[in-house]
């Protein structure tokens, strides 16, 4: 996109906010800013982060590519499905293409069960259409086999629907060699690593968090927080709410990011916690001890009082004043 970026700001060429400002798209404008953000475009993380849909996002990606400000293939901005492929194409493609073949045989090995037709047609789909070559879809398979158990449990396999679409989110990340998978899998168990991290902040453990929660944990990861920071939110939801409440903890988060306060000495310092005022009716403060001598003053001030105070008439005799024997 032809900006340069630092940790703490990010530049965007004037020539390029010329062209974003003329079209008056917001949701394109939107979106180039996340890109920049994120490093990266995919319509399923930039819908949550921006809360927009995947066809507003699709059509803004458009609008950014006909700006000359998105450089990605159309393809990368679709989630649609793959060709519908004849049984004469898969058939053809099986006895003509020795790669495709080899992956045939180690899906099946994989997944632990004979290739449907629709499987074949998913299958083909991915290397075909979305263009992954077979070393490639090779490691797709064994990850989306360990992800499944990860999320699911031992001995779980996943269908082809999940592998399709895990092949959609390389092939949009141009994860089409070795290398560049492997660099997509580091930064993914990254990704995962930090989401356990947030979850344990959230004090989510003995499970995995629900589809919904994993959302929310997602787009805040997307906006720059981590679990320091989501950990602070948190402890400020229960105090407030008396329970994690998600939608009161992402309007901390959202009230941060519009400050660009994502780490805990920023948020300590752009927004501190109030003081706790003193609560009405309490416990009295102790006070501190008096010494013998105070004492000793004390009560000759009350026995003066006493006897100042005291009647005069009525013979006091031997009982002494102020003292009535009672």
């Amino acid at each position: 996109m032809g900006t340069a970026a630092t940790d703490k700001s990010i530049a965007i060429p004037v020539e390029c906010l010329d062209k974003l400002l003329g079209h008056g798209d917001g949701n394109a404008a939107l979106l180039y800013l996340h890109v920049l953000r994120s490093g990266g475009f995919s319509v399923e993380r930039a819908a949550r982060a921006l809360k927009c849909t995947e066809a507003e996002l699709t059509a803004a990606a458009g609008t950014l590519r006909g700006l000359g400000l998105l450089d990605a293939p159309e393809r990368e901005a679709e989630m649609g499905e793959s060709p519908q492929y004849t049984a004469r194409d898969l058939s053809a493609a099986a006895r003509s293409d020795p790669a495709f073949e080899a992956v045939v045989a180690e899906a099946e090995a994989v997944l632990g069960h004979v290739m449907s037709s629709n499987d074949l047609r998913l299958l083909f789909g991915i290397y075909d259409y979305w263009g992954l070559p077979a070393e490639v879809m090779m490691l797709l398979l064994h990850h989306c086999l360990e992800d499944y158990q990860a999320r699911y449990g031992p001995g779980r396999v996943p269908t082809m629907r999940f592998v399709e679409k895990e092949g959609q989110f390389w092939a949009r990340s141009e994860a089409n060699t070795l290398d560049a998978a492997e660099e997509l899998l580091r930064r993914k168990r990254e990704r995962q690593a930090a989401a356990g991290q947030v979850a344990r902040a959230l004090q989510i453990a003995g499970r995995e968090p629900a589809a919904g929660e994993r959302k929310y944990i997602e787009a805040w990861l997307d906006m720059g927080f981590g679990p320091e920071a989501v950990a602070e939110a948190y402890d400020r939801t229960v105090l407030n709410t008396g329970r994690l409440s998600w939608n009161y903890l992402d309007r901390i988060l959202h009230s941060w990011d519009e400050k660009g306060l994502y780490t805990p000495e920023a948020i300590a310092e752009g927004d501190p916690r109030r003081a706790s005022a003193p609560k009405k009716g309490g416990k009295p403060q102790p006070q501190p001890e008096k010494s013998d001598g105070e004492r000793l003053e004390a009560m000759r001030r009350m026995y003066e009082h006493m006897k100042n105070a005291a009647p005069s008439a009525g013979g006091g005799g031997a009982r002494g004043e102020g003292y009535d024997g009672r």
